[in-house]
């Protein structure tokens, strides 16, 4: 049997060359704050996973997108080992968008941070008045540039955007990041009309694309995961307040109440971390893992 080494190793997954194709396998390790985590959250990995197929399968008719097979058979050999089983995709490889495309439906976490301030996120001037959590008029595009692992990302315009675009695909910076922001709002917008009908505000998320072979813009990385996205309760939901979720904000909030962690989830914290994201699977596909 080969042996595989990943090329890339990030703050949750693990990707590896597999000569046609690049398998994606996400751990169940979690960052926050721009940290790795001590411990791990039990079936994470799967969930991103399953969750990343369900929404890919989703908005195929919107854009393409790199998933190739979630099925371990569909993969060499080395993949089909016990630590590799549900939580492996193999995938198209891509020239990735140093771009991270967030778009925000609800104002809340940094940008409610940065209103209160200013009127503003990441430039883009909103209504006066509006209250914590509230649905903003239409959806918001406010992207970022990729760090490095212990980096923190940096919000710029759509202007900035297309100058660091411009570098890395020479003629083409201005209009791909044009398309993304027209891409990550349709995507958006048809996954958190989907998500109501099944009880859950998609209050933002974080989509990432990259260029193939025939240099189309295909949907990449993962799509609308826990990890990537705040999933909030529609029952319950009430502008003004910050909201109970289903995503990784469980987590943040917990070491921000608790500094000197160092860290380190006590297992109860786990334990609600990880039901709390097969929740999320459950209502938002309708099936267990």
């Amino acid at each position: 049997m080969k042996e595989y080494t990943p090329f890339k190793s990030g703050k949750v997954r693990e990707v590896y060359d597999a000569g046609d194709s690049i398998i994606m396998v996400a751990t169940d390790r979690i960052s926050a704050f721009d940290h790795i985590l001590k411990n791990r959250i039990p079936g994470k990995g799967a969930v991103l996973t399953r969750m990343s197929k369900f929404w890919f399968d989703l908005t195929k008719d919107i854009l393409p997108n790199h998933m190739i097979s979630v099925d371990n058979e569909d993969m060499p050999e080395f993949f089909r080992q016990p630590q590799f089983m549900g939580n492996s995709m193999k995938c198209k490889k891509l020239e990735m968008i140093p771009m991270e495309c967030i778009v925000r439906g609800y104002i809340t976490g940094s940008g409610w941070a940065s209103y209160k301030e200013s009127g503003e996120i990441c430039g883009i001037r909103l209504p006066d008045g509006l209250r914590e959590s509230e649905k903003l008029p239409e959806p918001i595009f406010t992207p970022s540039t990729k760090a490095e692992l212990g980096e923190h990302d940096e919000n710029v315009s759509l202007e900035q955007g297309a100058v660091v675009l411009e570098k890395a695909f020479p003629g083409k910076g201005r209009e791909y990041a044009e398309k993304v922001r027209e891409y990550t709002i349709a995507i958006y917008q048809k996954c958190a009309d989907y998500a109501l009908t099944r009880g859950i505000i998609i209050a933002d998320t974080k989509f990432e694309f990259g260029i193939d072979e025939a240099g189309n813009i295909v949907l990449g990385d993962e799509v609308l995961t826990p990890d990537s996205s705040r999933f909030w309760p529609l029952e319950g939901y009430e502008a003004g307040k910050s909201q109970p979720s289903y995503d990784k904000q469980f987590v943040r909030d917990w070491l921000r109440a608790n500094p000197d962690s160092g860290y380190e989830l006590p297992q109860e914290i786990i334990d609600k971390t990880a039901a709390k994201y097969r929740e999320a699977f459950r209502l938002l596909t309708g099936e267990d893992l």
